[in-house]
């Protein structure tokens, strides 16, 4: 059954353990680095301009923020990660924030979505962030954001290299995306919905 995520509300946003939700709905998990689009990608799905709130400087998402969508499922938009600019202390509460959540004994992650640059191979960050959903143990989808900044000729060697980097397996789903223009959004739905409709 599709998830309809043109049917989405905010829910809440969580500073610590004791706010994550844990009703046992699915919990589809973004993650990805501060400037990659990320808020971006969440508003073209919803079919809204500023729902996930676009910072006006990358990393403005400090907590694990929740919506709820179709009444059935959660999107779950994790606090960007590896931008410069932020001091070492809220650096290490994110960590922290992060790593209590992927190690919640609830095992909240129904699927993982990792947003990566489709212009540049992986950061080591990015392929940390991998690690943890494939501990989690949830299924992944990575979304090459930004693809309409590629020349048409470029698309299948940057694909190909974000895959060999994060070490993606032979039928690990990858979906070329424009947050921007749109591409990718119908492909990225069904997928979502695969895992939890």
């Amino acid at each position: 059954m599709a998830l309809n995520f043109g049917n989405a509300e905010f829910v809440r946003s969580a500073a610590g353990p004791s706010q994550f939700v844990r009703d046992g709905a699915p919990q589809i998990v973004f993650a990805g680095r501060s400037n990659v689009g990320k808020s971006s990608v969440i508003n073209r799905l919803l079919g809204r301009k500023n729902f996930a709130r676009v910072g006006s400087a990358p990393g403005k998402t400090s907590q694990i923020n929740y919506f709820r969508i179709d009444r059935q499922a959660y999107l779950v938009d994790l606090p960007g990660y590896g931008y410069a600019k932020v001091s070492k202390t809220e650096k290490e509460r994110w960590g922290q924030l992060m790593e209590s959540y992927f190690q919640d004994e609830g095992e909240l992650i129904t699927l993982g979505v990792l947003i990566v640059d489709a212009r540049h191979k992986p950061t080591a960050d990015d392929c940390v962030m991998c690690d943890w959903f494939r501990q989690s143990g949830c299924p992944m989808i990575v979304v090459a954001n930004k693809v309409d900044k590629l020349k048409k000729s470029e698309v299948e060697a940057n694909l190909q290299l974000i895959r060999d980097t994060l070490q993606m397996a032979e039928g690990e789903p990858m979906v070329a995306f424009s947050a921007e223009k749109g591409e990718g959004k119908e492909t990225l739905l069904r997928e979502l919905s695969l895992h939890c409709g």
